[in-house]
Parts: C-alpha cells; sequence; structure tokens
C-alpha cells in the first residue's frame, strides 16, 4: 500500500473527529455540587500531604467552608430564578436545575452541615493516653482488639478520612435529585452509596457490630444497584434513550422516529413496566421502605451515631427527590400502573415501622424503625400525585431532617465505660439527672409522634391533606392510625426519661463542646419554628414543588 493511500485512510478517518462538538457545561449552574466534590478531593490531599496533627483541624475547616459556600451558591441560583422562571435541564441533558432539585439540594448541604458538627465532635469521651478521641476508629485498617489497634490509640490517631467521605456522600446526594437521565442516576447513586457504606464500619467502640453493620449494608445495597441497573437497561430497551423526557414521550405515545437497532423492543409495555418497578425498587431500597427496609436497623444501630444521623436525614431527602423526579416527569401517564403498588407499599411501611418499634429496647433501633414509619408517611405524599403533593413532601423532608439529626445527636451524649449508652433501661430516669437533654430530647420525641406545634405535626398534616385531596383518602386513615400507634412508643420513652427513678450505677450525660450544641440547638429552633410559623416554609417548598421536563 503506497503511502499516499494510507495517507487518504488517516485523513477520510479522522475527518469526522472535527466535527465532535464540545460538551455545553454550566459551570455555574451546577456550582453546589461542583463545589462539595472540589472539596472533597482537596479533602483527599490534605490526607496525603498535611501533618497528622493538622489534618483534623483543616478537615474540619474545609469541610464546613465548603458545605456554607454550597448551600450560597443554592440560594444564590434560587434567588436568580433558576427555581421558577428560569428552570431548565443543564450539562447536555444530565442534570435538572428546578425548584425541587434547588430545595431538597438547599436541605441536604443544611442537613450535611449540622451532621459534620457530630463528626467532628471530640469532647465526649475522656481523653485517651492525653489525647482527645472522637466517635471514630484511631486506624480503621487495623483488626479490632489486635495490637496494632492498641497502638494506634495510644499514638492518638483519628479517621479524620470521615470528612472527605461525607463530602462526597453529600456530593452524590445533591446530583441524585436533579438527576434527568438514568445513567446520571446510577452514577450519583453510587457515588453517595460506597462511602456510606465505609462510614459505617468505622465505630470506635463496637467495632465488629460496626463492620457487621457496614457489611451488611453494602451487600444488601449492592442487590439494590444491581436491580436499579437492570431496570435502567430494560428501559433503554424500551425507549432506545436513558433521558427521563424521552422516556416519558415513548410512554405517552409522542415519538415519531424510531431507531432501527431498537424497532423491534421500542414501546414494549412489558419491559416499560418490569424496569421501571426494577428502578423503582433500587429507590425504596435507599428510602428504607418495607419490604426493602430490613438493613435499616442493623445499620443504624451498627454504625458510629453521627453517621447514622447524617445517613437517616440525608439519604432520605436524596431518594425521596430521585423517586418524586421519576414517577412525575417520567411516569405522569403510567400512574394507575404504579399507584397501587405504592399504596400497599405506603401501607405496609407505616404499619410496620410503628408496630416492630413497640418491640424495641435499644433507642437507636427504635429511631430507626420510626425512621421507616416516616418512610411511609412521605410515601403518602408521593401517591397524592398533585402539586401540593411535592410541595408537602419537600416541607417533610426538610422538617424531618432536622429533627433525626438532633435526636441522634442527643443519643451520642448519653454514655456510660462503654461508650453510649443506647439500652433503653439505661435512659431510665434521665430526665431528673439532666433535665435539659432529656427535654431536648422529649421535643424532637413530640415531633416525631407529630404533636401538634412541633415540625412533625405541620409535615404529617401537610402530607395527609394532599394525599387525601388527591383522592387516597383511606391512607391518610391507616396513615393516622400508624400515627397513634408510633406515639405511644415515643411517650413510652419520655415517660421513662422523667417518671422512672435513675439507677445509682446509670449512665453519665457527656458535656459536649460548642459543635454539637449547635446541631442540637439547631434541630430544636426548626422543630418550633417549623411547628409555630410553617406556612412561610409550605410557600416556599410550593413555589419550588415544579418539575422542569
Amino acid at each position: 500500500m503506497s503511502a499516499s493511500a494510507v495517507h487518504s485512510l488517516w485523513t477520510t478517518a479522522a475527518d469526522p473527529i472535527s466535527k465532535i462538538d464540545a460538551p455545553k457545561i454550566e459551570y455555574g449552574q451546577l456550582s453546589p455540587t461542583l463545589i462539595v466534590i472540589g472539596a472533597a478531593v482537596l479533602g483527599v490531599l490534605v490526607e496525603a500531604f498535611v501533618p497528622r496533627k493538622s489534618r483534623y483541624y483543616v478537615q474540619v475547616f474545609l469541610a464546613v467552608v465548603a458545605l456554607a459556600a454550597a448551600f450560597a451558591a443554592v440560594v444564590a441560583l434560587a434567588a436568580g430564578g433558576y427555581g421558577t422562571t428560569k428552570a431548565h435541564i443543564a450539562a447536555m441533558g444530565a442534570i435538572a436545575v428546578d425548584g425541587p432539585a434547588l430545595f431538597l439540594q438547599g436541605t441536604i448541604l443544611l442537613a450535611g452541615l449540622v451532621a459534620i458538627f457530630t463528626f467532628a465532635e471530640r469532647r465526649l469521651d475522656p481523653e485517651a493516653h492525653g489525647n482527645r478521641i472522637d466517635s471514630f476508629a484511631a486506624q480503621a485498617a487495623s483488626v479490632p482488639g489486635t495490637d496494632s489497634e492498641k497502638a494506634a490509640v495510644k499514638a492518638g490517631f483519628t479517621t479524620t478520612e470521615v470528612f472527605p467521605l461525607a463530602l462526597f456522600a453529600i456530593g452524590g446526594m445533591l446530583v441524585f435529585p436533579a438527576a434527568n437521565d438514568l445513567l446520571t442516576l446510577f452514577v450519583a447513586l453510587e457515588v453517595f452509596s460506597l462511602p456510606l457504606y465505609l462510614l459505617c464500619a468505622l465505630a470506635r467502640r463496637k467495632r465488629i457490630m460496626s463492620q457487621e453493620a457496614a457489611v451488611k449494608y453494602f451487600l444488601l445495597g449492592a442487590f439494590a444497584s444491581a436491580f436499579t441497573l437492570f431496570g435502567i437497561a430494560l428501559l433503554y430497551g424500551y425507549a432506545g434513550s436513558v433521558s427521563y423526557a424521552t422516556i416519558a414521550d415513548v410512554a405517552d405515545g409522542a415519538v415519531q422516529s424510531i431507531d432501527p437497532a431498537l424497532a423491534g423492543t421500542m414501546g414494549n409495555d412489558a419491559l416499560l413496566l418490569i424496569g421501571m418497578a426494577l428502578v423503582v425498587m433500587g429507590l425504596l431500597f435507599k428510602v428504607g421502605a418495607v419490604p426493602f427496609h430490613m438493613w435499616t436497623p442493623d445499620v443504624y444501630q451498627g454504625a458510629p451515631t453521627p453517621v447514622t444521623g447524617f445517613m437517616a436525614a440525608a439519604t432520605k431527602v436524596a431518594a425521596f427527590g430521585a423517586l418524586l423526579r421519576l414517577l412525575y416527569v417520567v411516569l405522569p401517564g403510567l400512574r394507575w400502573d404504579w399507584r397501587p403498588v405504592m399504596w400497599a407499599v405506603a401501607i405496609v411501611t407505616m404499619l410496620a415501622g410503628a408496630i416492630v418499634a413497640i418491640t424495641q429496647t435499644d433507642i437507636k433501633r427504635l429511631l430507626a424503625y420510626s425512621s421507616i414509619a416516616h418512610a411511609g408517611f412521605i410515601l403518602a405524599g408521593v401517591i397524592a400525585t398533585t402539586p401540593d403533593g411535592v410541595s408537602s413532601v419537600l416541607f417533610y423532608l426538610g422538617a424531618y431532617s432536622f429533627v433525626t439529626i438532633g435526636a441522634f445527636a442527643v443519643v451520642t451524649l448519653v454514655r456510660d465505660a462503654g461508650g453510649e449508652a443506647t439500652h433503653l433501661s439505661k435512659w431510665a430516669g434521665l430526665g431528673r439527672r439532666s433535665p435539659l437533654v432529656a427535654a431536648v430530647f422529649a421535643v424532637f420525641l413530640l415531633a416525631f409522634a407529630g404533636i401538634p406545634l412541633t415540625s412533625g405535626f405541620a409535615g404529617k398534616f401537610a402530607v395527609f391533606k394532599a394525599a387525601a385531596e388527591g383522592g387516597a383518602g383511606a391512607l391518610v386513615v391507616v396513615g393516622v392510625i400508624s400515627s397513634a400507634i408510633a406515639a405511644f412508643f415515643y411517650i413510652r420513652v419520655i415517660v421513662l426519661m422523667f417518671f422512672s427513678e435513675p439507677k445509682a450505677d446509670g449512665p453519665t450525660v457527656a458535656v459536649p463542646s460548642p459543635l454539637t450544641m449547635t446541631t442540637i440547638a439547631v434541630g430544636v429552633a426548626v422543630t418550633i419554628v417549623l411547628g409555630l410559623a410553617p406556612q412561610y416554609f409550605l410557600d416556599l417548598a410550593s413555589q419550588a414543588g415544579v418539575f422542569v421536563r
């Protein structure tokens, strides 16, 4: 073959490459996510280059500044009209910048910020070998109980990697409810799940239990991710695209041009229904709805308590955001197919969460089953399929996340010689020993129970009202019955704290640093403000309740 022939091959092969369009990325509109992911990458570099003595301070500073800056960016975008009039699809169709996305991102960032304060707490345990210690293992790589672990504790090591891990998780959570195609959804799912699996394994006390929780979470999470991925493949076969809008158009019968390679499968309803069921199953796993809830109590109990609080709040916000977008943007035409299934899931979730919680003796497991019941209440708002349904779910998620983080922050304070005293019998008489801590915890429990003048009541009322107006009256009846059952065990804990005698060898209440105090104070403030004056925030949620397509 002559040189000129080879040359001509080169040029013809190279010619189309010049026509590839550069991707058009709206960096300003993606700035909240980019700031958090950028800070997480910086956090990894800090681990590599900053001396061990200074790492903790640098990481805490970096995480707090990044989350505050990202929240400021969300507020700026909302003020710029991107939640309402300028809502559109950014990043070449991958990310939606609209009201629900910005509202949920703001909630996740604030919840993440107050959760980071509990991560950074170092005053609860007595000093070990002259070093302050936190809730996380001294050296995660050392086997529990071995000499290497003892040496790490003695040397005063701390796992400061928890801060970049938390930032990566928050970064994934910011993309998750804003994802506008199935691949972005899946990548975001993995980006926030993998750091959470790691964080669950890092408890300083009860390390074996913590590692067991992480393995359970990882295995069940991997199954859920596999279901999601399989569902995505089926939906691609159905619509010939992973984009939400295209799938919705094919489902509505509005697509004219058909890819010949997909002509055999396109528009096959079996693919749509099975694919959708699998993707929704993956999301219900993250939400902790029955029957995909089996991981919740074990993981909540085994994980370090600051991580449990963060995970319980932020993961729910992200997963419900993604579920709403999927059901309202992709499947509005299939309402009659998915609503009956969701009805069943919501009813079973509310009742199972409330009834099984009564039998729990561990405070973290009790809060885990309570979070399952709350997932059922929020699903009632999802089922409403009205604009009010969306805004009530947004409001509920915002209210719920701060109560949850606050409640788990209080759990970290009650300690005995073995670390946190999570068995309910240890909490007896806490109101006499430490009235303030018991009173604060009582406020959170009343909010969970949905007692009037707390954020929990405003949230439940909004969700049930939307469900009733959306034609799901029977669901509201079940929800009210479940709330009554749930109120029993919340009030039982309050009675235990205030009306029983403290034991002589009972736990003490540690005095936290200003970090945990801030977290608990924010939780109480949000609970009371949203309970007494919810209207402004309900209006905010209803303005933010319109999805862009």
